[in-house]
């Protein structure tokens, strides 16, 4: 049976930039092992197969997969997937379209956007809000993992933290850019330091000097799970809400904080996060970002 693919760049609006994602449309019939297979030909940071949904509800069933493990969630998965059935159902005519898609870590609710025939934007509300599933490893700990400097760990009410809002998440904060673009995992000091999580990844990010409003710069390393550096991780920026009510003085009401990611890849990415604080309390936040269709084709084994 053919399997026709899509790929998209993901939080982007330009080809070649943000997140590669591969989605195979026709899913029917495949099992774990022969989707982990198809996942590693394409060696994406993430595959996305897509199964009539359980759920008449629902727009679509969806399993994600990087090239060594299958993920409960992910942000551009999620993203790309939803711009590209938002095409799909409105055959490239603009226009928004809102439904929903069952991931391993439940439903989560998308609206998206249709800007033309091959492009399109969309977002989607977190399906879990973050928790905090440990105490933040030793400035020490992530400095030697990363390659850097003890000194050069932490800004302002900012220290290494752990969250996780359905993907666990090592959140590393470094006081500067430089720092940040210096960062790389550093082979047994990494392991050491981030193995005890079922997730090993660390999130490195730091404030962008001068800019208007709530912006940061993140990489994300994950050598352990086959992704050494991905251009853009929404499940990480979903992760960092809770790095961000830890440690940002944030007031009720509604903040928006846009992440630069993929900078140092030459795959320049940006993620647009919302999130709403009552009484103290983080009640939402969503995810979004663009993105563009770059190929097509056939599985034809």
């Amino acid at each position: 049976m053919n399997r026709r693919f899509i790929t998209l760049d993901v939080f982007t609006s330009e080809r070649f930039a943000g997140n590669p994602l591969a989605v195979v449309l026709d899913a029917e019939g495949l099992d774990d092992a022969r989707m982990q297979i198809i996942a590693k030909e394409f060696n994406l940071s993430e595959t996305v197969f897509v199964f009539p949904p359980e759920d008449p509800h629902q727009r679509a069933d969806i399993r994600i997969f990087t090239v060594a493990r299958e993920l409960p969630f992910a942000g551009h998965p999620t993203v790309g997937t939803a711009v590209l059935l938002a095409l799909l159902d409105r055959n490239g005519e603009p226009g928004a379209v809102a439904f929903g898609l069952k991931e391993k870590v439940g439903i989560v609710p998308c609206v998206a956007e249709v800007r033309d025939a091959l492009s399109g934007v969309a977002r989607f509300r977190l399906p879990r809000l973050p928790f905090s599933w440990g105490e933040g490893k030793e400035s020490t700990d992530c400095a030697w993992a990363l390659g850097l400097d003890p000194k050069e760990i932490g800004f302002a009410r900012h220290v290494p933290s752990r969250h996780s809002a359905g993907v666990a998440y090592d959140l590393v904060p470094v006081a500067s850019l430089d720092a940040l673009a210096r960062a790389y995992p550093k082979g047994e000091a990494f392991d050491k330091a981030f193995s005890d999580s079922d997730h090993p990844a660390a999130y490195v990010y730091t404030r962008v000097p001068n800019a208007e409003g709530l912006r940061f710069r993140a990489r994300m390393f994950g050598p352990g799970m086959g992704v050494l550096e991905d251009p853009a991780t929404g499940s990480a920026a979903a992760a960092f809400t809770g790095a961000l009510m830890q440690c940002e003085p944030l007031g009720d009401g509604e903040h928006n904080i846009v992440i630069e990611q993929g900078v140092e890849m030459g795959r320049p990415s940006e993620i647009r996060l919302q999130m709403t604080i009552k009484n103290g309390a983080l009640v939402s936040a969503e995810i979004g970002g663009g993105a563009v269709m770059v190929m097509r084709g056939e599985i034809v084994a």
